[in-house]
């Protein structure tokens, strides 16, 4: 018979421990992964910390600026409409050009201005006519009133007679008086006439350039003092220009007359022009008004000093208005700054929202 093989005490005793540890391991392993999920939801829920980005103060010059948006225009320019009505039968000029003072603009078609000058002329021709008759028959009635005059002091005709003689001359008298003033208004209204066949031709005011040019040859204007009248065209000096801004009722308080700016024009994005507040208006203008959008702008006029590059009226521009400084001040960034109100800290930009 065989005898049966049995495992020595030494062996048994290691693979005992062998099992323990593989135990060990696999509980240890399964410990830490719950341990890492828990700290990751742990974690995950957690606030992120806030990144924080620091900033030395610093002193410096601080600048208050009011900035409004508006447009490029000449600081003069001069409309051209004409004062008489009628068809446009010269027009030497073209929009762009540049004129002197004096040059012909326009010219409109005069012949019934010079019918109503010879008219006028013709009147007074007559007027004159009239009161040289008038003149004699009242020396004549002058005459006649003298002699019955003596006549009645003599007693040799009737107090009857000597009172038809004076008022005979008192009628032709007024009668020659009232000639006279018949050449008055008829000189009068040749003068007048007159001035209304000059105004046919119309002369540039200044030396300037043709901005705007709204007729054409053979069209018929309306003169200004009929309704609005026709605008022709503009005269415009481009060597003196302006930025033409609005800026809020709430900032044009700040503004005052000789403040710098600095002026942006879109269509010359890479530059900016130094400027000088030149007007202010006194009257504010309102859009939108008795609506949640109802705003009330100030019209300021900032001279642009730069005269080195051609500046087209119309040009859309931003203005920053230098309206205070304070040199050599402690400055830390807007965003490093908050106001308490109540029981919340508020930035400024926060605070200007809420407005």
């Amino acid at each position: 018979m065989h005898q049966a093989l049995t495992t020595p005490p030494l062996a048994q005793e290691a693979k005992k421990r062998r099992l323990r540890r593989r135990r060990n391991i696999i509980f240890g392993s399964a410990g830490a992964l719950l341990l890492l999920i828990v700290g990751l939801i742990v974690a995950s829920k957690r606030e992120k910390p806030i990144p924080v980005t620091t900033e030395k103060a610093v002193r410096r010059t601080i600048l208050q600026i009011v900035s409004a948006t508006g447009k490029i225009q000449p600081e003069t320019e001069v409309k051209i409409s004409p004062e008489v009505a009628g068809e446009i039968i010269e027009l030497p000029v073209e929009d762009g050009i540049q004129v002197k003072k004096g040059d012909l603009l326009v010219k409109i078609k005069p012949d019934s201005y010079k019918a109503l000058l010879e008219q006028q002329e013709a009147a007074i021709s007559a007027a004159k006519a009239t009161n040289l008759q008038q003149k004699a028959t009242m020396l004549k009635s002058e005459h006649d009133f003298k002699r019955a005059e003596d006549l009645f002091s003599k007693k040799l005709i009737s107090e009857q007679e000597y009172n038809a003689a004076e008022a005979a001359y008192d009628v032709a008298k007024n009668t020659y008086e009232s000639s006279l003033h018949e050449i008055e208004r008829a000189q009068a209204s040749s003068s007048q006439a007159r001035d209304q066949l000059s105004k046919t031709t119309i002369y540039s005011p200044m030396d300037g350039t043709i901005t705007v040019l709204n007729s054409k040859l053979g069209e018929r204007l309306v003169a200004t003092n009929q309704f609005a009248g026709t605008e022709v065209m503009r005269v415009a000096d481009l060597s003196h220009m302006q930025a033409v801004v609005d800026v809020n009722e709430n900032d044009v308080v700040n503004v005052k007359l000789g403040d710098k700016a600095s002026i942006k024009i879109d269509a010359y994005a890479d530059r900016k022009f130094k400027g000088v507040v030149q007007q202010i208006a006194n009257t504010g203008k309102t859009t939108g008004a008795g609506t949640q959008e109802e705003v009330t702008n100030f019209e300021v006029k900032i001279r642009i000093n730069d005269h080195d590059v051609a500046l087209r009226p119309g040009l859309s521009c931003t203005a920053d208005i230098e309206t205070s400084m304070v040199k050599d001040a402690v400055a830390v960034p807007m965003q490093s700054v908050t106001i308490r109100t109540g029981d919340t800290n508020l930035s400024p930009e926060e605070i200007e929202k809420q407005k």
